[in-house]
């Protein structure tokens, strides 16, 4: 399984404690109140999010909505151009309409291959229940029970899939800090055996030492997952 939080060769040499870092520290702690049963007692989470009976929000940031789709159905329209008059101007005519024809199909053939397509920008809320993206366009409410997949592709980037309003299958990627978060609450709700869960393959495997080295010592939160995944 791919890690996620392998830097590229060239940034190897990236310094101790990063933003991210700190994301993920803060995840572990509210994991571990979470799956201590203490989360009452952290601070009230301010939200712009609708919040169902007995849900609680967790962590609120910034975050970008990607689709995985196309950006049109292939069609195009064609033009059908009549020249009369002088044989050259005729011919160069048509050979131009025939030029941009074929630029017009070959562009609705480019734009019909999927692909992911950055949505906009928003607020991302977590809660015990779901994943909220604030965005007047493009928003996202999503219960962790009723999605169909889940993936940590990047340290800052969730995954899932889901079947929309409409009856389609969406598949969504929410490029957030909280992106760990994101996953691990899914998962510890909807996907208990979930690869990734159960290797502890959503936290780098070195987390820990540099927390202590950075003297911020880490709540184990990927072992009470585990635990409470029944493993």
């Amino acid at each position: 399984m791919v890690n996620p939080f392998a830097p590229p060769p060239e940034i190897s040499g990236q310094p101790l404690w990063s933003p991210l870092d700190e994301y993920l520290w803060h995840t572990c702690d509210i994991l571990a109140d979470i799956l201590e049963g203490q989360v009452a007692r952290r601070p009230v989470v301010a939200t712009t999010a609708r919040l169902h009976h007995g849900d609680r929000a967790v962590a609120v940031g910034p975050g970008q909505r990607l689709t995985w789709r196309a950006l049109s159905n292939g069609r195009y329209r064609r033009n059908d151009v009549f020249a009369f008059g002088n044989p050259g101007v005729v011919l160069g005519t048509l050979a131009a309409n025939a030029i941009g024809n074929a630029a017009r199909r070959r562009q609705a053939a480019h734009d019909a291959q999927p692909r992911w397509v950055l949505d906009g920008a928003g607020e991302v809320t977590l809660t015990l229940q779901r994943l909220h993206f604030a965005n007047h366009a493009c928003e996202l409410d999503l219960e962790w029970r009723a999605l169909g997949s889940i993936e940590l592709v990047a340290a800052d980037v969730f995954q899932t899939s889901f079947v929309n309003t409409h009856g389609a299958h969406t598949t969504v990627r929410v490029q957030t800090p909280w992106a760990s978060l994101a996953f691990a609450l899914a998962a510890i709700t909807a996907f208990p055996a979930h690869p990734r869960l159960l290797s502890r393959g959503w936290v780098p495997p070195d987390f820990e030492q540099r927390c202590a080295l950075a003297g911020r010592p880490c709540r184990p939160a990927a072992q009470l997952a585990l635990q409470g995944s029944g493993s």
